[in-house]
């Protein structure tokens, strides 16, 4: 069996992803200050209410403090000169090899969070699917980018 991928993603898509948890979470409690409001309109039992505060709080903490720590610990990834090894996952870990001679075309994207903490996705594509390894390092992942892309070439160069 092979060795686990040695590089991990930046530390700082644990800010990244807690912050865009917390924007989610956000949305469960509008909808929970929504159902308070329509608990007291309907005059509806409380405990509808009561659950919602409950679950609403149990996602928050997972979501926000609990998966981001775990997904990062999981994230790894390796370049090699025929393939790229990638591997995630919180409870279930996916391993994925992506053979050079299948990349189409690499990017790197930005959303707002990841441009306020300078860092950036990579996107590989191939002809059946695009593959992301996120929350690089801006220059990380402007090398990562631009090394795949040297390599796919040259491995069509072989064929």
């Amino acid at each position: 069996m092979r060795d686990i991928p040695k590089n991990r993603i930046s530390e700082r898509a644990l800010t990244v992803w807690k912050t865009s948890a917390i924007i989610t979470s956000m949305i469960g409690l509008i909808i929970t200050i929504a159902v308070l409001v329509l608990t007291i309109i309907f005059d509806w039992t409380y405990w509808i209410f009561a659950v919602l505060i409950v679950l609403s709080v149990i996602e928050s903490i997972v979501t926000v403090f609990i998966l981001p720590r775990l997904k990062w610990k999981r994230w790894r990834y390796e370049v090699h000169e025929h393939e790229i090894d990638l591997q995630r996952g919180v409870f279930i870990v996916k391993r994925t090899i992506i053979p050079m001679n299948r990349v189409q075309h690499v990017d790197t994207q930005q959303g707002p969070l990841l441009r306020k903490h300078h860092l950036a996705t990579v996107t590989i594509s191939t002809a059946a699917t695009v593959h992301e390894i996120p929350a690089l390092d801006l220059e990380e992942a402007d090398h990562l980018r631009d090394s795949i892309s040297r390599l796919a070439r040259v491995d069509d160069d072989d064929v």
